[in-house]
């Protein structure tokens, strides 16, 4: 029967949330009666808006947030993210259903890496290992030897040996990095993100100079000209921790504006500035992270859906890139 639910399922299983909701309903309220209903555990990545930061379980880097998740007896993983986050879950969480409050919240470093075109370049190198940043589709992770995240990259390059041929992929912005630390020359894949690579070191200049006091932290999917001005590089969480750890009262954030949320709720003595883009902009958002909205992981949680689904022979395949990172960095004592 068409139902009005059942038109609202087929809308939310497309991945088209447009729906009304009652404005009186308490959001808040209703998800954290959710979560206990149906045994669901909420994760939000820092670029989530604040209010779904607020609302989550557990806020963290994407992979963190699906191991995090796994050790949870909780029978559904709702990932406030992008795509690619929440295939990890299911990678990490076979069993577990996985839910994305908008299919659409894709990412342009990751969909920059089609795995049929990946795959054919791949075979350009057969002497080459490949490793690859977790910020990638499950079906890279599959065609990888070694899954990496922006805290233990330079570490997994630098205990292969100095010999080894190594092909980096997706971001070449965060692969020109490790290669200038690592003093490697690793093969490039050209992708980047759009956030992090529409920074303008010119306005980042000028900025300092307003603000001669304010340290520059930026996460290594910058462009290498940002890079060599920061003060501070690291992964989202190593710049939420950095701005805990250190004295300085100010700080410029290059890295999508969301994780200046938890910077300010842990730091309300200190100034946070977004670093400045190249458009017209005050700060940088990523378009895909903010698809995701209360309303909409509100009718994620009370319809099950979207779920999102990988097949279990490509779920095994991911899954072993990401093993034998986990053993290299157990055996750094990372």
């Amino acid at each position: 029967m068409n139902t009005p639910e059942a038109a609202e399922k087929k809308l939310l299983q497309n991945g088209f949330l447009d729906l009304d909701i009652d404005p009186t309903l308490d959001l808040f309220e209703e998800i954290n009666k959710l979560k206990k209903e149906k045994n669901a555990v909420v994760l939000a990545h820092y670029y989530q808006e604040p209010d779904i930061q607020d609302i989550a379980d557990y806020i963290g880097d994407s992979l963190g947030l699906s191991q995090q998740a796994a050790k949870t007896d909780a029978d559904v993983i709702v990932f406030a993210g992008v795509h690619f986050m929440a295939e990890t879950a299911k990678i990490l969480s076979p069993g577990k259903k996985v839910l994305l409050p908008d299919l659409k919240a894709g990412c342009s470093l990751a969909d920059a890496c089609p795995p049929d075109i990946f795959a054919k370049f791949k075979e350009k190198y057969p002497d080459h290992i490949v490793i690859t940043y977790v910020n990638c589709s499950a079906g890279i992770k599959a065609l990888s030897d070694i899954v990496c995240t922006s805290t233990n990259a330079v570490q997994i390059v630098d205990s292969l040996p100095a010999d080894q041929k190594i092909i980096f992929a997706p971001d070449k912005n965060l692969g020109a990095y490790i290669n200038k630390k690592s003093g490697r020359d690793m093969v490039l894949w050209d992708g980047a993100c759009m956030v992090h690579e529409i920074f303008s070191r010119e306005k980042i200049t000028k900025l300092k100079e307003r603000h001669p006091n304010a340290l520059l932290i930026a996460h290594p999917e910058c462009e290498t000209a940002v890079l060599d001005m920061a003060d501070y590089i690291g992964s989202t969480t190593g710049l939420l921790n950095f701005t805990i750890n250190n004295q300085n009262k100010e700080f410029i954030v290059a890295t999508e504006s969301g994780i200046i949320h938890q910077m300010v709720k842990s730091n309300p003595d200190k100034v946070f500035i977004p670093a400045p883009p190249n458009n017209h902009c005050a700060c940088n958002d990523c378009p895909h992270m903010k698809l995701n909205t209360l309303e909409k992981l509100y009718l994620c949680m009370k319809y099950d859906l979207p779920e999102v689904t990988l097949d279990k022979e490509l779920i095994e395949k991911a899954r072993l890139p990401i093993e034998r990172m986990l053993e290299i960095s157990a055996k750094l004592g990372l």
